[in-house]
């Protein structure tokens, strides 16, 4: 992947019935972790500029770790960097702390159930 993605990147991505957001939260040597967003949006513009108050923003998975290959699937592009609150790191940490965690090597569109 050409672009250096950093956590608190908030990430668009095209889906046919408009854009949708994504959320680096951290990327380590096993796994990209990501939050997703259920809004939409009609163009690139109104994404960035919700992303200037994430808390009026829908979460629809608080955190998916896949692999890096899953994460490549989709094709993204940086839109705005946000520092990560507390409260947005709570279930990666989560995750961290589970011994049976897992990786998905599915798309995050088939993860958030989306075509």
């Amino acid at each position: 992947m050409s672009q250096n993605f950093q956590p608190g990147d908030f990430l668009v991505f095209q889906l046919e019935a408009g854009f949708a957001l994504l959320r680096v939260l951290a990327v380590d040597e096993s796994a990209w972790h990501i939050a997703a967003y259920s809004d939409l949006f009609a163009d690139v513009e109104s994404a960035e500029a919700a992303t200037n108050e994430p808390a009026n923003l829908t979460t629809s998975a608080q955190h998916l770790a896949v692999t890096q290959r899953a994460f490549e699937s989709t094709q993204v592009a940086k839109i705005a960097n946000r520092e990560l609150l507390d409260h947005e790191l709570t279930e990666l940490n989560k995750w961290r702390e589970d011994p049976t965690r897992v990786i998905s090597d599915r798309s995050v569109r088939l993860l958030l159930g989306l075509r």
